[in-house]
């Protein structure tokens, strides 16, 4: 995209409407016709720059906020004047982005990442308080606005609240109708324990309907972190040509999360028998996979309390919930394969590399890439 050689005046189509603020109606570049035409979500493809005709005064400001991952651009009449140093929440005050002697009037914006879509839902006008100046320097080159990361608040958090107590009712209705099962999956003494109660565990049948149901809420509880911390998920190219959901539907996009985890975690056994069979290791896809479901479900427990700590600090702390969300999500991807390992290994050594092989295959590469897609994207 060439944003310094062609000045902005070339893609005006029609002269633009006034506006007090941003719209939520977006343009994208048409290459065919060299004009800007409106963006309609279910019918254009995800761009990666996104622009927008605004009325600009110098000396009025004109504040907004919007969520911004490492390297997101943004441009006016197509000069560079803001790039995020890192994935957070700014805000800014875009009429002090505007050259020495600019005069009133239209000026186009225009909202830019090399590699993935801009999240245009996150972008909200502002109405300070107190002056803008206050803020902190902004990494853009002849830019003399002052940027402050904020906190990545959504405009979802009701609905959050919401899923967050249907949730609690959930474990408490199944823990009172299968409360023996469940105390067996969730009793803290029995994860690192070798007892003989242990080992019956892991021979008991897999598809319950207390292991369909704790999925089912494990995966709304991981959907919800998905969609208020995570955001970079919907970003995913194959993603969005499979699921074209608006970033706007919040309770669609959980739905949708929902039922992509628990089709994930109920058809992973479906892809140990398959590797079983090639591997000749058929005898430990029950057990392995009795335990992936067991330490899944308890360390699961955590996502709940992430989201009271999202809803609790993340206008005043928002990195520290990042970091913790990410501690979590390791926490819970890497600490079920580990205990899996365990698991295999007082079965059969996985010093064998025809075993180790099969470990990998099954469990290290899904981790890998669960760990590249959410936590370190941000």
């Amino acid at each position: 995209m060439a944003f310094y050689n062609a000045p902005a005046a070339e893609y005006r189509p029609l002269p633009p409407a006034l506006r007090s603020g941003l719209s939520p109606d977006w343009l994208i570049h048409d290459e065919a016709r060299n004009r800007l035409v409106l963006y309609l979500p279910d019918y254009h493809a995800p761009a990666h720059a996104y622009y927008q005709w605004l009325t600009l005064r110098p000396q009025r400001p004109f504040v907004v906020s919007f969520t911004a991952r490492k390297g997101q651009s943004l441009f006016l009449d197509n000069r560079l004047v803001f790039t995020a140093p890192s994935a957070a929440a700014y805000t800014l005050d875009l009429a002090r982005l505007l050259p020495a002697g600019s005069v009133p009037g239209s000026h186009l914006l225009c909202v830019w990442h090399p590699q993935v879509a801009p999240n245009l839902s996150s972008f909200v006008d502002v109405r300070p308080a107190a002056p803008a100046a206050q803020a902190g320097p902004a990494k853009a080159p002849g830019a003399s606005l002052l940027a402050q990361p904020l906190a990545r608040s959504h405009p979802g958090e009701n609905v959050f609240l919401l899923f967050l107590l249907l949730i609690g009712l959930l474990y408490g209705s199944i823990r009172a109708v299968y409360q023996p099962g469940f105390a067996r999956i969730y009793q803290v003494n029995n994860v690192w324990s070798k007892s003989t109660a242990e080992q019956e565990f892991l021979v008991k049948p897999t598809v319950t309907w207390l292991n369909i149901l704790l999925v089912i809420v494990f995966s709304l509880s991981f959907a919800l972190l998905l969609v208020a911390i995570h955001t970079n998920v919907q970003n995913i190219a194959m993603l969005q040509r499979l699921f074209n959901v608006p970033e706007s539907a919040l309770v669609p996009r959980i739905l949708l999360y929902t039922a992509m985890i628990a089709a994930f975690v109920m058809g992973k056994y479906l892809f140990l028998e398959l590797m079983g069979y090639i591997f000749d290791v058929g005898e430990l896809v029950a057990v392995q996979y009795r335990e992936f479901i067991r330490t899944l479900l308890f360390l699961g427990l955590c996502l709940p309390l992430v989201m009271l700590l999202y809803l609790g600090l993340n206008q005043t702390l928002p990195a520290a919930v990042l970091w913790v969300s990410n501690g979590v999500v390791s926490l819970l991807l890497v600490g079920t394969v580990v205990r899996v390992a365990r698991t295999i290994h007082r079965r059969a050594s996985l010093l064998n590399l025809h075993l180790f092989s099969y470990l990998c295959a099954t469990e290290v590469i899904p981790l890998v890439i669960l760990l590249k897609l959410i936590v370190f994207t941000y």
